[in-house]
């Protein structure tokens, strides 16, 4: 058990897959994630693509899989407290590092994140959490919203952001996720203004979206993410986001994630 969560929160983390966390990274390592997202953003990666259009009056920028070449990216993937929060919240004996994930949408931002869930992007099955971790003010107008309950699945559509395009599964073959824009008050969405190192955790089945940002400042965030003992490698017949191309025959399927690319990180 760690003392930034109770068995309160663990019962409500397994009820609504999610859960605010506050004070996850001290003052030192929100300043270590925001020298790591600095570098991020003046060299980007191959995976790196902005998500707003060119006519938005801001910019939303991503990256994804920075931890083993952004040294301070991979010391709070690897050793802040974040993976002990996901042990306890995941209920697992082992946590893996899976990756790590960041957003920045600039001051004035349009482009709204669509609603989605994040596992049928992923190559594996299994239980995993998300902490969604801003290292500037989020009021929340801005912040991350998520649909409480949600993890229950079951799969729906996954489709690109921009275009709304089914790129990896077909047409009909999974249902749409409701309208919930148009019935706010029917889903229990919820969100909250964060502080630098504040945290939200949430299932990778929690459907969730978020608005843009249309404030001065920027919104700078570090997702990382943790695998439970029982994920497995699942190789999908479409491009993952983000792929891990290097795991093609190297990895079978049903196999566990036991590879340098996942490192254990719970217990240390």
């Amino acid at each position: 058990m760690t003392d930034l969560v109770t068995q309160a929160d663990i019962e409500a983390y397994r009820k609504d897959g999610v859960l605010v966390v506050r004070g996850l990274l001290t003052d030192e390592e929100v300043e270590l994630a925001r020298e790591g997202i600095a570098t991020v953003l003046e060299f980007p990666s191959m995976l790196a693509q902005v998500a707003s259009g060119v006519d938005d009056p801001g910019r939303f920028v991503e990256d994804f899989r920075r931890w083993q070449d952004v040294p301070e990216i991979g010391t709070l993937a690897l050793t802040s407290r974040t993976a002990e929060v996901a042990a306890a919240l995941l209920q697992t004996d082992q946590v893996r590092f899976y990756h790590d994930h960041v957003l920045v949408k600039e001051g004035k931002t349009r482009q709204p994140t669509p609603w989605h869930q994040d596992q049928p992007y992923y190559n594996v099955d299994g239980h995993g959490t998300s902490a969604w971790i801003p290292v500037d003010p989020v009021p929340v107008a801005g912040c991350l919203e998520l649909v409480a309950g949600s993890h229950e699945g079951p799969w729906k559509m996954p489709r690109t952001f921009l275009d709304g395009k089914a790129k990896w599964f077909p047409e009909g073959s999974l249902d749409e996720l409701p309208d919930i824009d148009a019935d706010r008050d029917a889903f229990d969405i919820r969100a909250a203004e964060l502080q630098p190192g504040d945290a939200i955790f949430f299932d990778f089945l929690t459907v969730h979206g978020a608005p843009g940002f249309p404030f001065e400042g920027r919104r700078r965030v570090l997702s990382l993410r943790y695998l439970a003992a029982d994920a497995r490698h699942a190789p999908r017949e479409w491009t993952t986001s983000p792929p891990f191309d290097e795991l093609y025959d190297v990895l079978p399927e049903g196999a566990e994630m036991d590879h340098p690319l996942f490192p254990v990180v719970w217990p240390r």
